[in-house]
């Protein structure tokens, strides 16, 4: 039954670790081979983009495009400009359509740019229809037999001059065939959020049914699309969570809900852009996927409750549109205005949101209570070991009791090597004694795992980790340590990556890129495990497995985000000091005083 226990719990540690193994050593390639090819494709384009080309990687041209700026131009627009966004907004279907993610007042909110250097370009979110990769957000209105209704290629026209800004809501009028007259507010606040209000009025001689919609649309896969986070269509229906990757969404073609309320619209990983209805009215929504100019159109969109005016009556519909970064506190913020369910969702928690979440709230408190994320990582770090200091220190005085009685056990193995019968007997009689239960000191190794998936979307997918730097060399605690081992992390002048053939395998998303952070996690992981006793009754495979376990780590973490290494080598170097606390206190030997005691001796020879 003993050994039983151990062997489940030994095989879960190995599987979970197979499992992660498997996606650093075979996914991982596989995805950055993808993504690679993408890049290679995405220089092709770029560069023919100035002329108005889409090219493939074999220099095919496929489709004729605008460049953004020639895009820009062919429509009449009026100037956007907030604390949080800058951009324009397309007379020609009241489009919005270009959007960055850095406004006209930077010094809050924070201005998100392409990367870590303050000279970056500032973070696209929208582009107009006609440039290459296209993404924009409509309102419009639809009915059976009525010609004419605005849509995305409706020319409104301008009632008020001036640029939209939070204190200057933009005013168009537009009258249909019919007689149906249009007026249509759109205003914004000092973040991410447009609020669209339609008011029409039939001036003609019948009566006329017309239903309001929002459509937001993405012509072709953006190009940083990753395979973890979720990215693709998202919506909230009835208070369920519904998305659907890229992949999947090009593989099941069209899809449809019905649904009282809720949102609908298109996520990146660190910005999104959706329709906010009115939480009572009843929607129509799909996710559809069509060819446009030679690559796919990816949209969703809903149809709202349908008003039937009388000649001379009158109908208002409001909507909502966000548009910017999923910074939780603003979501959350918006969702409690707006009576809009569970908008914070938005953000991919994962499997372990009923842990990511708290976690998340945690960190921003602590962020804000010391003033950086760098102090915050190590508050973070204590805060946890200390909630868990009582089950840990039970495990590791059960294991520091196990290597204490190694003696006895390998006297009894020796005495009793041909009959295990008694050799089980004698082994739970010494268990019983010395009050021990070996099934305890398994529970550091399983404790962590879901504490280690919670965190890696922690530093993953929240943009409050994204560009946030840490002491030292790391500028952006959710991507990868940028240092590799290979020129003795920068203190050789020599890019690893120059060497032909090997070059692109030594260094950045290469499988053999390794960073410090990483290796200082293996150092201390290793020392942390030569403290831990061996599992009584292990054979020599699984503890060579286990000796492995450092190495192993040390290649899964380099590609994961600096944040979470950093937080593991805090926890490893913690777990370091309680197992040498727990070690004195049982006078149990540890490699710790060896060590020191050599070199006290060694010194006194000398």
């Amino acid at each position: 039954m003993l050994n039983d226990s151990r062997n489940t719990f030994l095989f879960v540690v190995v599987a979970v670790l197979l499992v992660m193994g498997y996606e650093v050593f075979v996914l991982g390639p596989m995805q950055q081979r993808r993504e690679a090819q993408q890049q290679r494709a995405n220089a092709a384009a770029a560069a023919a983009q100035r002329e108005g080309l889409n090219v493939a990687p074999d220099g095919t041209v496929l489709v004729h495009y605008q460049s953004r700026a020639q895009a820009l131009a062919a429509t009449p627009r009026v100037q956007l400009q907030t604390p949080s966004l800058a951009g324009s907004i397309s007379l020609k279907g009241s489009r919005i359509d270009d959007l960055y993610l850095c406004g006209s007042e930077t010094r809050s909110p924070p201005c998100y740019r392409e990367t870590t250097d303050a000279r970056s370009p500032p973070q696209e979110l929208l582009r107009p229809a006609g440039a290459q990769n296209a993404y924009y957000a409509v309102a419009g209105w639809t009915g059976a037999n009525l010609a004419g209704l605005p849509d995305e290629s409706t020319d409104w026209a301008l009632a008020s001059p001036g640029a939209l800004t939070p204190m200057h809501p933009l005013q168009l009028t537009y009258t249909s065939p019919q007689g149906l007259v249009f007026h249509r507010q759109i205003a914004v606040d000092a973040q991410y959020l447009f609020t669209i209000t339609d008011q029409v009025t039939n001036t003609g001689q019948g009566p006329a049914t017309l239903a309001p919609y929002g459509s937001v649309q993405r012509r072709g896969v953006p190009s940083e699309a990753g395979k973890l986070a979720m990215e693709g269509a998202i919506g909230m229906f009835d208070r369920v969570l519904k998305e659907v990757k890229y992949p999947d969404w090009k593989k099941k073609g069209d899809t449809s809900y019905t649904t009282t309320g809720g949102w609908v619209g298109i996520t990146d990983k660190y910005w999104m852009t959706t329709f906010i209805p009115d939480q009572g009215e009843p929607l129509n929504v799909q996710f559809r996927i069509r060819p446009v100019g030679g690559v796919d159109d990816y949209e969703t969109a809903y149809v709202g409750r349908a008003h039937t005016l009388a000649p001379g009556a009158q109908a208002t519909e409001v909507t909502h549109v966000f548009a910017g970064a999923k910074v939780v506190p603003v979501l959350k913020g918006y969702a409690d205005r707006l009576a809009t369910p569970r908008l914070e969702d938005a953000v991919d928690w994962g499997w372990f949101s009923i842990l990511t979440k708290p976690l998340f709230q945690w960190v921003e408190l602590l962020k804000n209570w010391l003033g950086n994320f760098a102090l915050a990582i190590l508050a973070l770090t204590l805060s946890i070991r200390t909630v868990m200091f009582p089950l840990y220190g039970s495990s590791y005085s059960m294991s520091t009791k196990m290597k204490k009685v190694q003696p006895e056990m390998k006297a009894l193995q020796e005495r009793y090597k041909n009959d295990p019968q008694t050799l089980q007997k004698e082994m739970m009689g010494l268990y019983q004694r010395e009050k021990i239960n070996p099934v305890t000191g398994c529970i550091p190794m399983l404790l962590p795992i879901p504490v280690l998936i919670a965190l890696t979307n922690l530093f993953s997918v929240t943009i409050e980790m994204r560009h946030a730097p840490f002491f030292g060399w790391i500028r952006d605690m959710s991507a990868p340590d940028p240092t590799t081992m290979w020129n003795l992390f920068g203190l050789i002048p020599w890019n690893p990556g120059t060497l032909p053939l090997v070059g692109g395998f030594l260094v950045g998303d290469g499988l053999a890129h390794v960073g410090a952070w990483p290796v200082i996690y293996a150092v201390t992981l290793w020392l942390s495990m030569s403290l831990t006793p061996p599992t009584p009754g292990m054979d020599p495979t699984q503890q060579k497995m286990m000796q492995y376990m450092p190495i192993i780590f040390t290649f899964f973490l380099a590609h994961s985000a600096a944040g979470l290494v950093i937080y593991w080598t805090f926890s490893s170097v913690f777990t370091i000091v309680q197992q040498y606390v727990m070690m004195r206190r049982f006078k149990v030997d540890n490699p710790i005083d060896d060590f020191f005691a050599r070199l006290t001796t060694r010194t006194k020879r000398k």
